[in-house]
């Protein structure tokens, strides 16, 4: 019984991070990706093109396969590294908390690694790899 409202948790944990992550994907995707190369380089990130299309893509289609529970270990290294570098490059002057602030990033960054190595059992990534996994480590042993 508890290892189901483990299970659970995780999958109402990643959609709650994934949603977030998602809303602000879609609104990089609306901006286009010349749109987020501006705003990069308006914020002084490196390779801001490349930065763009990063953002885009992990904040859009990584966050829905991060929802999905799909390359979770990845996906929560790649959605940390984001909020990290927003730490960095956009919120880090203005302090943890008020205004700017980056506690909400610090939390997204500490969510998304924490539900990437730790995405439940309902999660694709366990459905098609680890289930699998097990079974055949079932039947190698007996």
């Amino acid at each position: 019984m508890y290892a189901r409202v483990q299970d659970v948790t995780a999958l109402l944990g990643r959609i709650g991070v994934g949603v977030v992550f998602l809303a602000h994907g879609l609104q990089k995707w609306d901006m286009g990706l010349d749109g987020v190369t501006q705003m990069t380089t308006g914020m002084g990130i490196p390779l801001p093109t490349l930065s763009a299309l990063f953002l885009i893509v992990v904040e859009t289609v990584g966050a829905i396969a991060f929802m999905l529970g799909l390359a979770l270990p990845v996906l929560g290294v790649a959605l940390a590294v984001d909020m990290v570098g927003a730490i960095f490059f956009v919120h880090l002057d203005h302090g943890l908390t008020g205004q700017g602030g980056y506690e909400l990033v610090l939390a997204l960054a500490a969510g998304a690694l924490a539900l990437g190595f730790n995405g439940g059992r309902l999660s694709l990534d366990h459905v098609l790899f680890w289930r699998r996994r097990a079974q055949r480590q079932e039947l190698q042993t007996a």
